[in-house]
């Protein structure tokens, strides 16, 4: 941590002192820390591997993109030798999560539908501006990192012996396309998990950018519906509040993407994106899911399991698909892994503790 401190401080130009952990995982570091100024940043490190290489530029074109919008925390020095980012602290609050994992209805879904503005005013405000993003991080042109997963669900489930339903290699063209350059793509911090994000005075506020990036305005729409495509805190939303907090999103954004407000348009956009979201979650929860069930979170007080995260993914597509008559393959699929399963005998999800 000594090192950390004088790395940062170096590139900030400032004395940096009483580092205070925030969070830490094997992906990144959080401290706290004051300066000879009298102030505090916020200091963040990746490890020396391949993806932390990927996430400290990520980061850093993030938070430089943002910059000005009041979207999350400013940049203000880094290292690239040493993937280190110094950030201005935005201050303790909850987040979204915290909200939806506690005990008050009202905040939970006020703090909802100002999180889905949140994405919404992000994206309107950033849009048509590739351009910049890509001059921030040249490798932002290459293939979506969801594309390259979406294409290795053939070899996943030849491994797991489940059936490939006839069709599935188009239906998973159809879907890959989804994360392919598009009149719909907008700027997103990545990772909107509701963890991501602290629901301060002056507005939700995204503090992870780690895999920030432009896509399909659809993945981050689908968040709404499935909820929370990619986070370890998924539970159940009421209804009406999930319809609310999509339209809200959606809302926001067809003040700049007008063919939005079509339903031809955007509800099949979403069901892709949920596809894909769902897809996603097989290449990296399958496995560990066959093996063993387990907690998304083992150290968290609520937390669904791997198994009924799972089960609930797959009966939430077919249902979509099904109802739409679209995708028959992949909603096949979603029948078969369903089927092999049937020994989880996997709970149902219940609703966030906010609402039940």
């Amino acid at each position: 941590m000594t090192d950390l401190i004088a790395i940062a401080s170096a590139a900030l130009g400032l004395t940096l002192s009483e580092p205070h952990p925030l969070a830490s995982s094997d992906r990144s570091s959080v401290l706290r820390c004051r300066t000879s100024a009298n102030g505090t940043v916020v200091v963040k490190s990746y490890p020396g591997s391949a993806s932390g290489t990927e996430a400290f530029a990520a980061e850093k074109a993030g938070l430089a993109f943002v910059a000005g919008t009041g979207a999350g925390p400013d940049l203000l020095a880094s290292d690239a030798d040493h993937r280190v980012i110094v950030m201005s602290d935005i201050g303790t609050a909850p987040s979204l999560a915290d909200l939806l994992l506690g005990a008050r209805a009202e905040p939970a879904a006020s703090a909802l539908l100002d999180w889905a503005l949140a994405c919404g005013d992000l994206a309107a405000r950033t849009a048509g501006r590739q351009g910049d993003f890509a001059a921030l991080l040249p490798s932002a042109g290459r293939p979506h990192w969801l594309e390259r997963r979406i294409w290795e669900i053939p070899g996943l489930l030849s491994c797991f012996s489940i059936e490939a339903p006839r069709g599935l290699g188009e239906d998973l063209a159809h879907v890959a396309a989804l994360v392919a350059p598009s009149e719909f793509d907008v700027f997103s911090p990545g990772d909107i998990c509701p963890d991501n994000n602290l629901v301060t005075a002056g507005g939700v506020k995204f503090i992870d950018f780690e895999n920030a990036g432009i896509h399909s305005a659809f993945l981050d729409a689908a968040y709404l519906s499935m909820p929370f495509s990619t986070c370890w805190c998924v539970f159940r939303l009421p209804d009406e509040l999930a319809k609310s907090a999509q339209a809200f999103y959606r809302g926001v954004l067809t003040g700049t993407f007008p063919d939005l407000a079509s339903d031809e348009i955007w509800q099949p956009g979403v069901r892709k994106a949920m596809a894909a979201w769902t897809l996603h979650a097989l290449t990296y929860l399958l496995d560990r899911s066959v093996a063993a069930d387990g907690s998304m979170n083992g150290l968290a007080t609520y937390a669904p399991t791997r198994r009924q995260l799972l089960w609930y993914r797959w009966h939430r597509l077919a249902d979509e698909l099904d109802q739409a008559g679209e995708l028959p393959a992949i909603s096949a699929l979603m029948g078969n892994l369903l089927e092999a399963t049937q020994s989880w005998h996997a709970p149902g999800l219940p609703l966030y503790p906010a609402f039940s």
